[in-house]
């Protein structure tokens, strides 16, 4: 298995070796074994799927929550002659359904998509006749509710493991404490417990923090210093476009990015900034995830972040190359204040998320003890300005009410058609219907099993062409059967949806559980307490924080992030003082003298001379009078 494997990397990737514990990953996962491998940024870890499943037959199937990453992947891929395909928001139905059917008749070996895709009626109606090999989860921290990126939509992966009982999870995460490591493999079900875990330690990265009242001065200093292409990370993307355009004004070559640009514009940019056309990008964490440039000399964030997780994350795409790169925090006093403000956000009042969510059902219509596995359109925006609350606080009460098995947002893609017959099979016989209707019953029980016991997808175009008749017919025969009660009923939709997963209930009924609000809320102010323990650190090695705080590691100091240095010099001016205070005092024991024959005696500048001979008045080691220093 290793000399196959070998053979495979040096045939399409041209190495000669693997790095560490990539082999020892993939031979996990081709054994069958499910597998979480932690990783640093720029260890390798996209090649611990791709060799394996270049090395075996069938496909991989790759979850990954960027579009970016994914256009990245592929592209990379494409260049090598692999045959790999994404399935995003970006593409037309059509594209997605011939990217899905080249999938199942085997031209293609790789297949990156969105978690919120999975349940798309394209890829269930597919996945199912797919020959997949492995199943890889990029990001996996993304699944753990303990974790600083918690995505609900990951929690779908379990959902696609029951489809494929028998194809072996390989989850791959740069940032997972132990606590967010177990949680990951209790999500995705692993047959049993199974990390293997790399050095967090980056040795060619030297991290620093700058205490500063004027960042923008600090930034331009790093930038005029540092050779070389960068990222600025900034909270706001008001922020990225107001110092993008700083960085322009004083003469540097630099563009913004956030997720309000379309896709795009997002795409142009990161192309240019990949291709070195664009030296220095401003971004949010929209930025960077997955990216593959090595040559990146210095990442800064321009206010810290809120986790050690994300700023490890974001701070190591910079030197994959393995040469000296940076890593720099602009730190202000006001910065822990902004930062604590925001997180406060992330968990309203109960109170609030009650009468959120009794705004949002009056909002969708939906009456007290109705609503139960329905879905609705839902205009964030428009709900934000009915209510004249923020969209930020708005969405994390959605999220908590998710969290708690009241409702789903879903926001990414089409959405199929769905229906659930209320009735039994023998009423719905019963019930009176013209002779196109009867084909179209007819169809819909042919072609769709279950629909009497669950919520099934369904494709409208498909039971107008077994009934033989227009798609706009079966379109409303459904809402008519939706309106007598006989079957519940989803429209096909492109737009984001709430979907109720309970019936509506009074707002005094809704129970947040305290795992999902008080648990996570104090695991959210613990890693900032972390952060801000980090940035405000001023004698211990910073690398070493970084790797206790992820593997409790007794890791040896890195020798050159800011507070190494620091302690250089000053031993390095330490014992230059302390071979001037010795040379004083064997002057001095020769006989009392003149502070004037002592620096002309004494080699080294005359400042650190009289420094030394204050020094050694100060701690009693000689006296000085008017005219003479001499020994005690």
């Amino acid at each position: 298995m290793e000399q196959k494997l070998l053979d495979t990397l040096k045939k399409y990737w041209h190495y000669d070796s693997f790095r560490p514990m990539q082999r020892e990953a993939m031979e996990s996962v081709l054994s069958g074994l499910d597998t979480l491998v932690l990783m640093p940024t720029g260890g390798g870890k996209s090649l611990i799927y791709q060799v394996p499943t270049m090395a075996s037959d069938g496909i991989c199937i790759v979850i990954t929550p960027l579009i970016a990453l994914m256009k990245d992947q592929v592209d990379n891929l494409r260049r090598k002659g692999i045959p790999a395909v994404a399935v995003h928001s970006g593409l037309s139905s059509r594209q997605i359904d011939i990217a899905l059917d080249n999938c199942v008749y085997g031209d293609v070996k790789f297949l990156y998509i969105a978690p919120e895709r999975m349940s798309s009626q394209e890829f269930q109606l597919r996945v199912g006749r797919m020959k997949v090999a492995i199943l890889a989860v990029d990001e996996a921290h993304c699944i753990s509710q303990w974790g600083y990126d918690f995505r609900p939509s990951y929690l779908r992966i379990k959902e696609l493991r029951r489809i494929m009982p028998d194809t072996p999870v390989l989850a791959l995460t740069a940032s997972a404490t132990q606590r967010v490591a177990k949680d990951i493999m209790e999500q995705l079900d692993f047959a049993e417990p199974n990390i293997l875990q790399s050095s967090f330690a980056r040795p060619n990265l030297s991290y620093s923090v700058r205490e500063t009242e004027d960042k923008n001065q600090q930034l331009l200093r790093i930038v005029n210093n540092v050779p070389g292409c960068g990222i600025v990370y900034m909270r706001t993307r008001k922020g990225t476009e107001e110092i993008a355009q700083f960085l322009i004004d004083e003469g540097h070559s630099a563009a913004f990015y956030h997720a309000g640009l379309p896709n795009a514009e997002r795409a142009i940019r990161q192309d240019e900034w990949i291709a070195g056309k664009t030296r220095i990008m401003v971004a949010t964490n929209a930025f960077g995830m997955g990216i593959d440039k090595s040559d990146v000399r210095f990442v800064v964030h321009y206010t810290m972040c809120d986790s050690l997780e994300s700023y490890y994350q974001e701070a190591g795409r910079a030197g994959r190359d393995g040469k000296r790169s940076y890593a720099v925090i602009l730190k202000s006093e006001i910065d822990e204040q902004r930062i604590t403000s925001t997180l406060e956000k992330e968990f309203a009042p109960i109170e609030l998320i009650r009468s959120t969510y009794h705004h949002l059902c009056s909002y969708l219509g939906v009456a007290i003890g109705d609503g139960k596995e329905s879905s609705f359109v839902f205009n964030i925006y428009d709900f934000c300005r009915h209510v004249k609350m923020d969209v930020t606080t708005v969405h994390n009460i959605i999220k908590m009410l998710q969290l708690n098995g009241y409702l789903t947002l879903v926001e990414d893609g089409d959405h199929p058609a769905r229906i659930m017959f209320t009735i039994k099979r023998d009423e719905l016989y019963s019930m009176r219907h013209t002779e196109k209707e009867e084909r179209i019953l007819h169809a819909i029980l042919r072609c769709y099993s279950g629909i009497f016991n669950d919520f099934r997808p369904i494709n409208e175009m498909e039971i107008a062409a077994w009934a033989e008749c227009p798609h706009e017919e079966v379109f409303e025969f459904l809402k008519r059967m939706w309106r007598t009660g006989a079957i519940r009923y989803i429209p096909t939709n492109h737009d984001p949806l709430i979907f109720f997963d309970e019936e509506r209930l009074p707002s005094r009924d809704i129970y947040i559980a305290p795992e999902t609000y008080s648990r996570r809320k104090e695991l959210m102010l613990e890693r900032f307490d972390h952060m801000l323990h980090y940035a405000n650190e001023e004698e211990g090695c910073r690398s070493h924080i970084i790797e206790e705080y992820f593997s409790d590691s007794k890791s040896a100091a890195c020798g050159i992030c800011d507070n190494c240095l620091a302690r250089k010099r000053n031993a390095k001016q330490a014992g230059v003082n302390g071979d001037l205070e010795r040379q004083i005092l064997e002057l001095l024991a020769e006989g009392a003298t003149t502070t004037k024959r002592v620096v002309s005696q004494i080699p080294g500048n005359e400042t650190s001379v009289l420094e030394a001979v204050r020094r050694l008045v100060d701690n009693g080691k000689i006296e000085a009078d008017e005219m003479y220093l001499k020994l005690k």
